[in-house]
């Protein structure tokens, strides 16, 4: 199985980047939080080797990316929390990466291939990440009509109907509104650079 490449490694907003520490990069990803770029970096940096141990793990492609995603994801979220050690040698931000694709191999059950509606091409990991924490920010009725048409790319006549049987009587027309609302909620909740590097400004949702 090829492993995957990271064109996002040669952005200018990335690039540079590089040539940081370990310690820079996660000390920018902690004290930034408004900026995607440090955290992209550190992807590129690790992203093929974590997915290099993961690809012998599964079944499918498929299976891979998802697993990869799931393994980023966790890495996102417990980076906020990690204190490297400034002393000596003794943290190698290699094997803390290391330790969390071997447990995400150990604890994390593979789903079955027809359930998996993450693809690698469409989001990577770090795009990824950033998108789920801007949907976090929209409110839960914008958040939901997003998620079954670009997510499940449900028809708007079946959200409607979905919608209904749980007590909102909403028309086609107002579930296109929802969408380019919650579209446009979503991109002004993305961190600019992240929009920059992978190209979104232009982007828009697909219409039912």
């Amino acid at each position: 199985m090829k492993l995957p490449e990271f064109p996002e490694a040669n952005h200018p907003l990335v690039r540079p980047l590089l040539q940081s520490s370990d310690q820079e990069l996660v000390q920018g990803f902690q004290q930034y939080p408004e900026e995607g770029k440090y955290f992209t970096a550190l992807f590129c940096r690790f992203g093929g080797m974590s997915y290099s141990l993961l690809r012998n793990m599964a079944r499918s492609p498929l299976q891979v990316d998802y697993l990869f995603a799931r393994v980023w994801r966790n890495i996102f979220y417990e980076l906020n929390h990690l204190v490297m050690d400034t002393g000596g040698p003794s943290f190698s931000m290699q094997a803390w990466i290391l330790n969390k694709v071997a447990s995400c191999i150990t604890q994390d059950q593979l789903p079955a291939i027809e359930t998996i509606q993450y693809t690698l091409n469409t989001a990577p990991p770090p795009l990824w990440c950033y998108i789920q924490i801007a949907l976090d920010q929209l409110s839960p009725l914008p958040r939901l009509i997003l998620v079954l048409s670009q997510t499940f790319h449900w028809q708007d006549h079946r959200i409607v109907a979905v919608l209904q049987a749980e007590g909102e009587d909403l028309t086609p027309d107002q579930i296109a509104e929802y969408l380019q609302d919650g579209y446009q909620s979503l991109q002004e909740a993305l961190p600019e650079d992240m929009q920059e590097i992978y190209d979104l400004h232009s982007f828009a949702p697909q219409s039912s």
